[in-house]
């Protein structure tokens, strides 16, 4: 009797057995979070404005993408010497300190930085930058605002005031960026 009782047991632990070996941990990379990472940066194509996707070591972050913007147009992207830009690069030296979410300590002259307080922003350029034309800002602006809404994404307009601190200064909305 007590042989019947333990037929089903055998049969359950011979099927699942299937001859597939244990194995240990496995490193498959860092742990899901959720947020890829990649960010869209705006350039010029035929005198309008088309995002291309970056990898970032920092998604979400306005001022990483905005780095990666004044690095210019990469080889490989879009059509060999269709893209270009209206923001000039930033010298090596000028690295951008990380982006503050409301008042923080003062930025050196020379760097570039990006305050988000709810849904505006104020971009502050080197002093000595030369004035952007019209599509640099909107570059500028959707570049920056594209980066932002990757972890807090929002229906709501985002305005960006884009200062070079000695007097220039333009507002601007991501209403008018490309769809990405």
């Amino acid at each position: 009797m007590k042989a019947l009782r333990s037929v089903p047991l055998l049969t359950l632990l011979a099927l699942t057995s299937c001859g597939i070996p244990a194995t240990g941990v496995v490193e498959a990379g860092g742990p899901a979070s959720g947020i890829l990472p990649i960010t869209q940066v705006y350039f010029v194509e035929n005198g309008a404005l088309v995002a291309m996707p970056r990898m970032t070591a920092l998604p979400g972050d306005p001022e990483a993408a905005l780095q990666l913007l004044m690095a210019g147009p990469l080889a490989g992207e879009g059509d060999p010497g269709r893209l270009s830009t209206e923001v000039p690069s930033t010298p090596t030296a000028m690295a951008p300190p990380p982006a503050t979410d409301g008042p923080g300590e003062p930025a050196s002259p020379d760097t570039f930085t990006v305050t988000v307080k709810r849904d505006a922003m104020t971009i502050r350029l080197p002093p000595g930058m030369d004035r952007l034309s019209g599509i640099g800002v909107r570059q500028i602006v959707c570049t920056v605002t594209a980066a932002y809404r990757l972890t807090r994404p929002s229906d709501a307009t985002v305005t960006a005031e884009v200062t070079d601190g000695g007097g220039w200064q333009v507002t601007a909305s991501d209403e008018s960026c490309p769809e990405r």
